[in-house]
């Protein structure tokens, strides 16, 4: 595997090495060992799995007062992954950063806890599975508006497909006490 951390400290891209002959393919997509040495130490708790159409725009979530940390990957289809720093206290606060993840190039992105979690399905369907630090609360989740123009996420498409609470997250300036440390 190959651990990439990308402009957002601790937001690592992993590009697994992959297996294949005239039968298939076969990668590690997990091993705890090689992610401690890239230094993820994160324990995983609880997997996920999502499809969402063409267009769709999921985010950006995040938990309060139970963190998730996640490690994102793509079985079908392709998504703009993105995580925003929404730590108060950091020096990166309010920055992004995206990867292209899909089927094809079976790239993950871990995402630690502190940052908001959003992507963007860039085919017809997309099929996501992420693993968490830490259990799914719904009475802990908060969210960030997808397109607020302090973040300024440029987003691959101009006509999303949002679920209503996205549609009406508040701007992370209007956050405030929502945010971690």
């Amino acid at each position: 595997m190959t651990f990439t951390e990308l402009e957002l400290p601790g937001v690592v891209l992993i590009e697994p090495e992959v297996f294949g002959d005239a039968r298939g393919f076969f990668m590690e997509v997990y091993h705890k060992q090689r992610f401690a040495e890239a230094g993820i130490g994160a324990e995983f708790v609880q997997e996920n799995h999502s499809r969402s159409e063409g267009r769709v725009v999921r985010g950006f979530h995040y938990q309060l007062r139970h963190p998730q940390g996640k490690l994102v990957r793509v079985i079908a289809g392709a998504i703009f992954d993105v995580a925003v720093d929404i730590r108060r206290t950091s020096p990166t606060f309010g920055r992004w950063v995206g990867a292209n993840l899909s089927a094809e190039n079976r790239h993950q992105l871990y995402i630690p806890s502190g940052f908001a979690h959003g992507f963007c399905t860039c085919s017809d369907a997309a099929e996501v599975i992420y693993q968490c630090t830490n259990f799914y609360r719904p009475e802990d989740e908060r969210g960030i508006l997808w397109n607020d123009p302090d973040i300024g996420v440029t987003w691959p498409t101009v006509d999303p497909i949002l679920s209503d609470r996205d549609r009406v997250n508040p701007r992370l300036r209007d956050a405030g006490a929502d945010l971690p440390e």
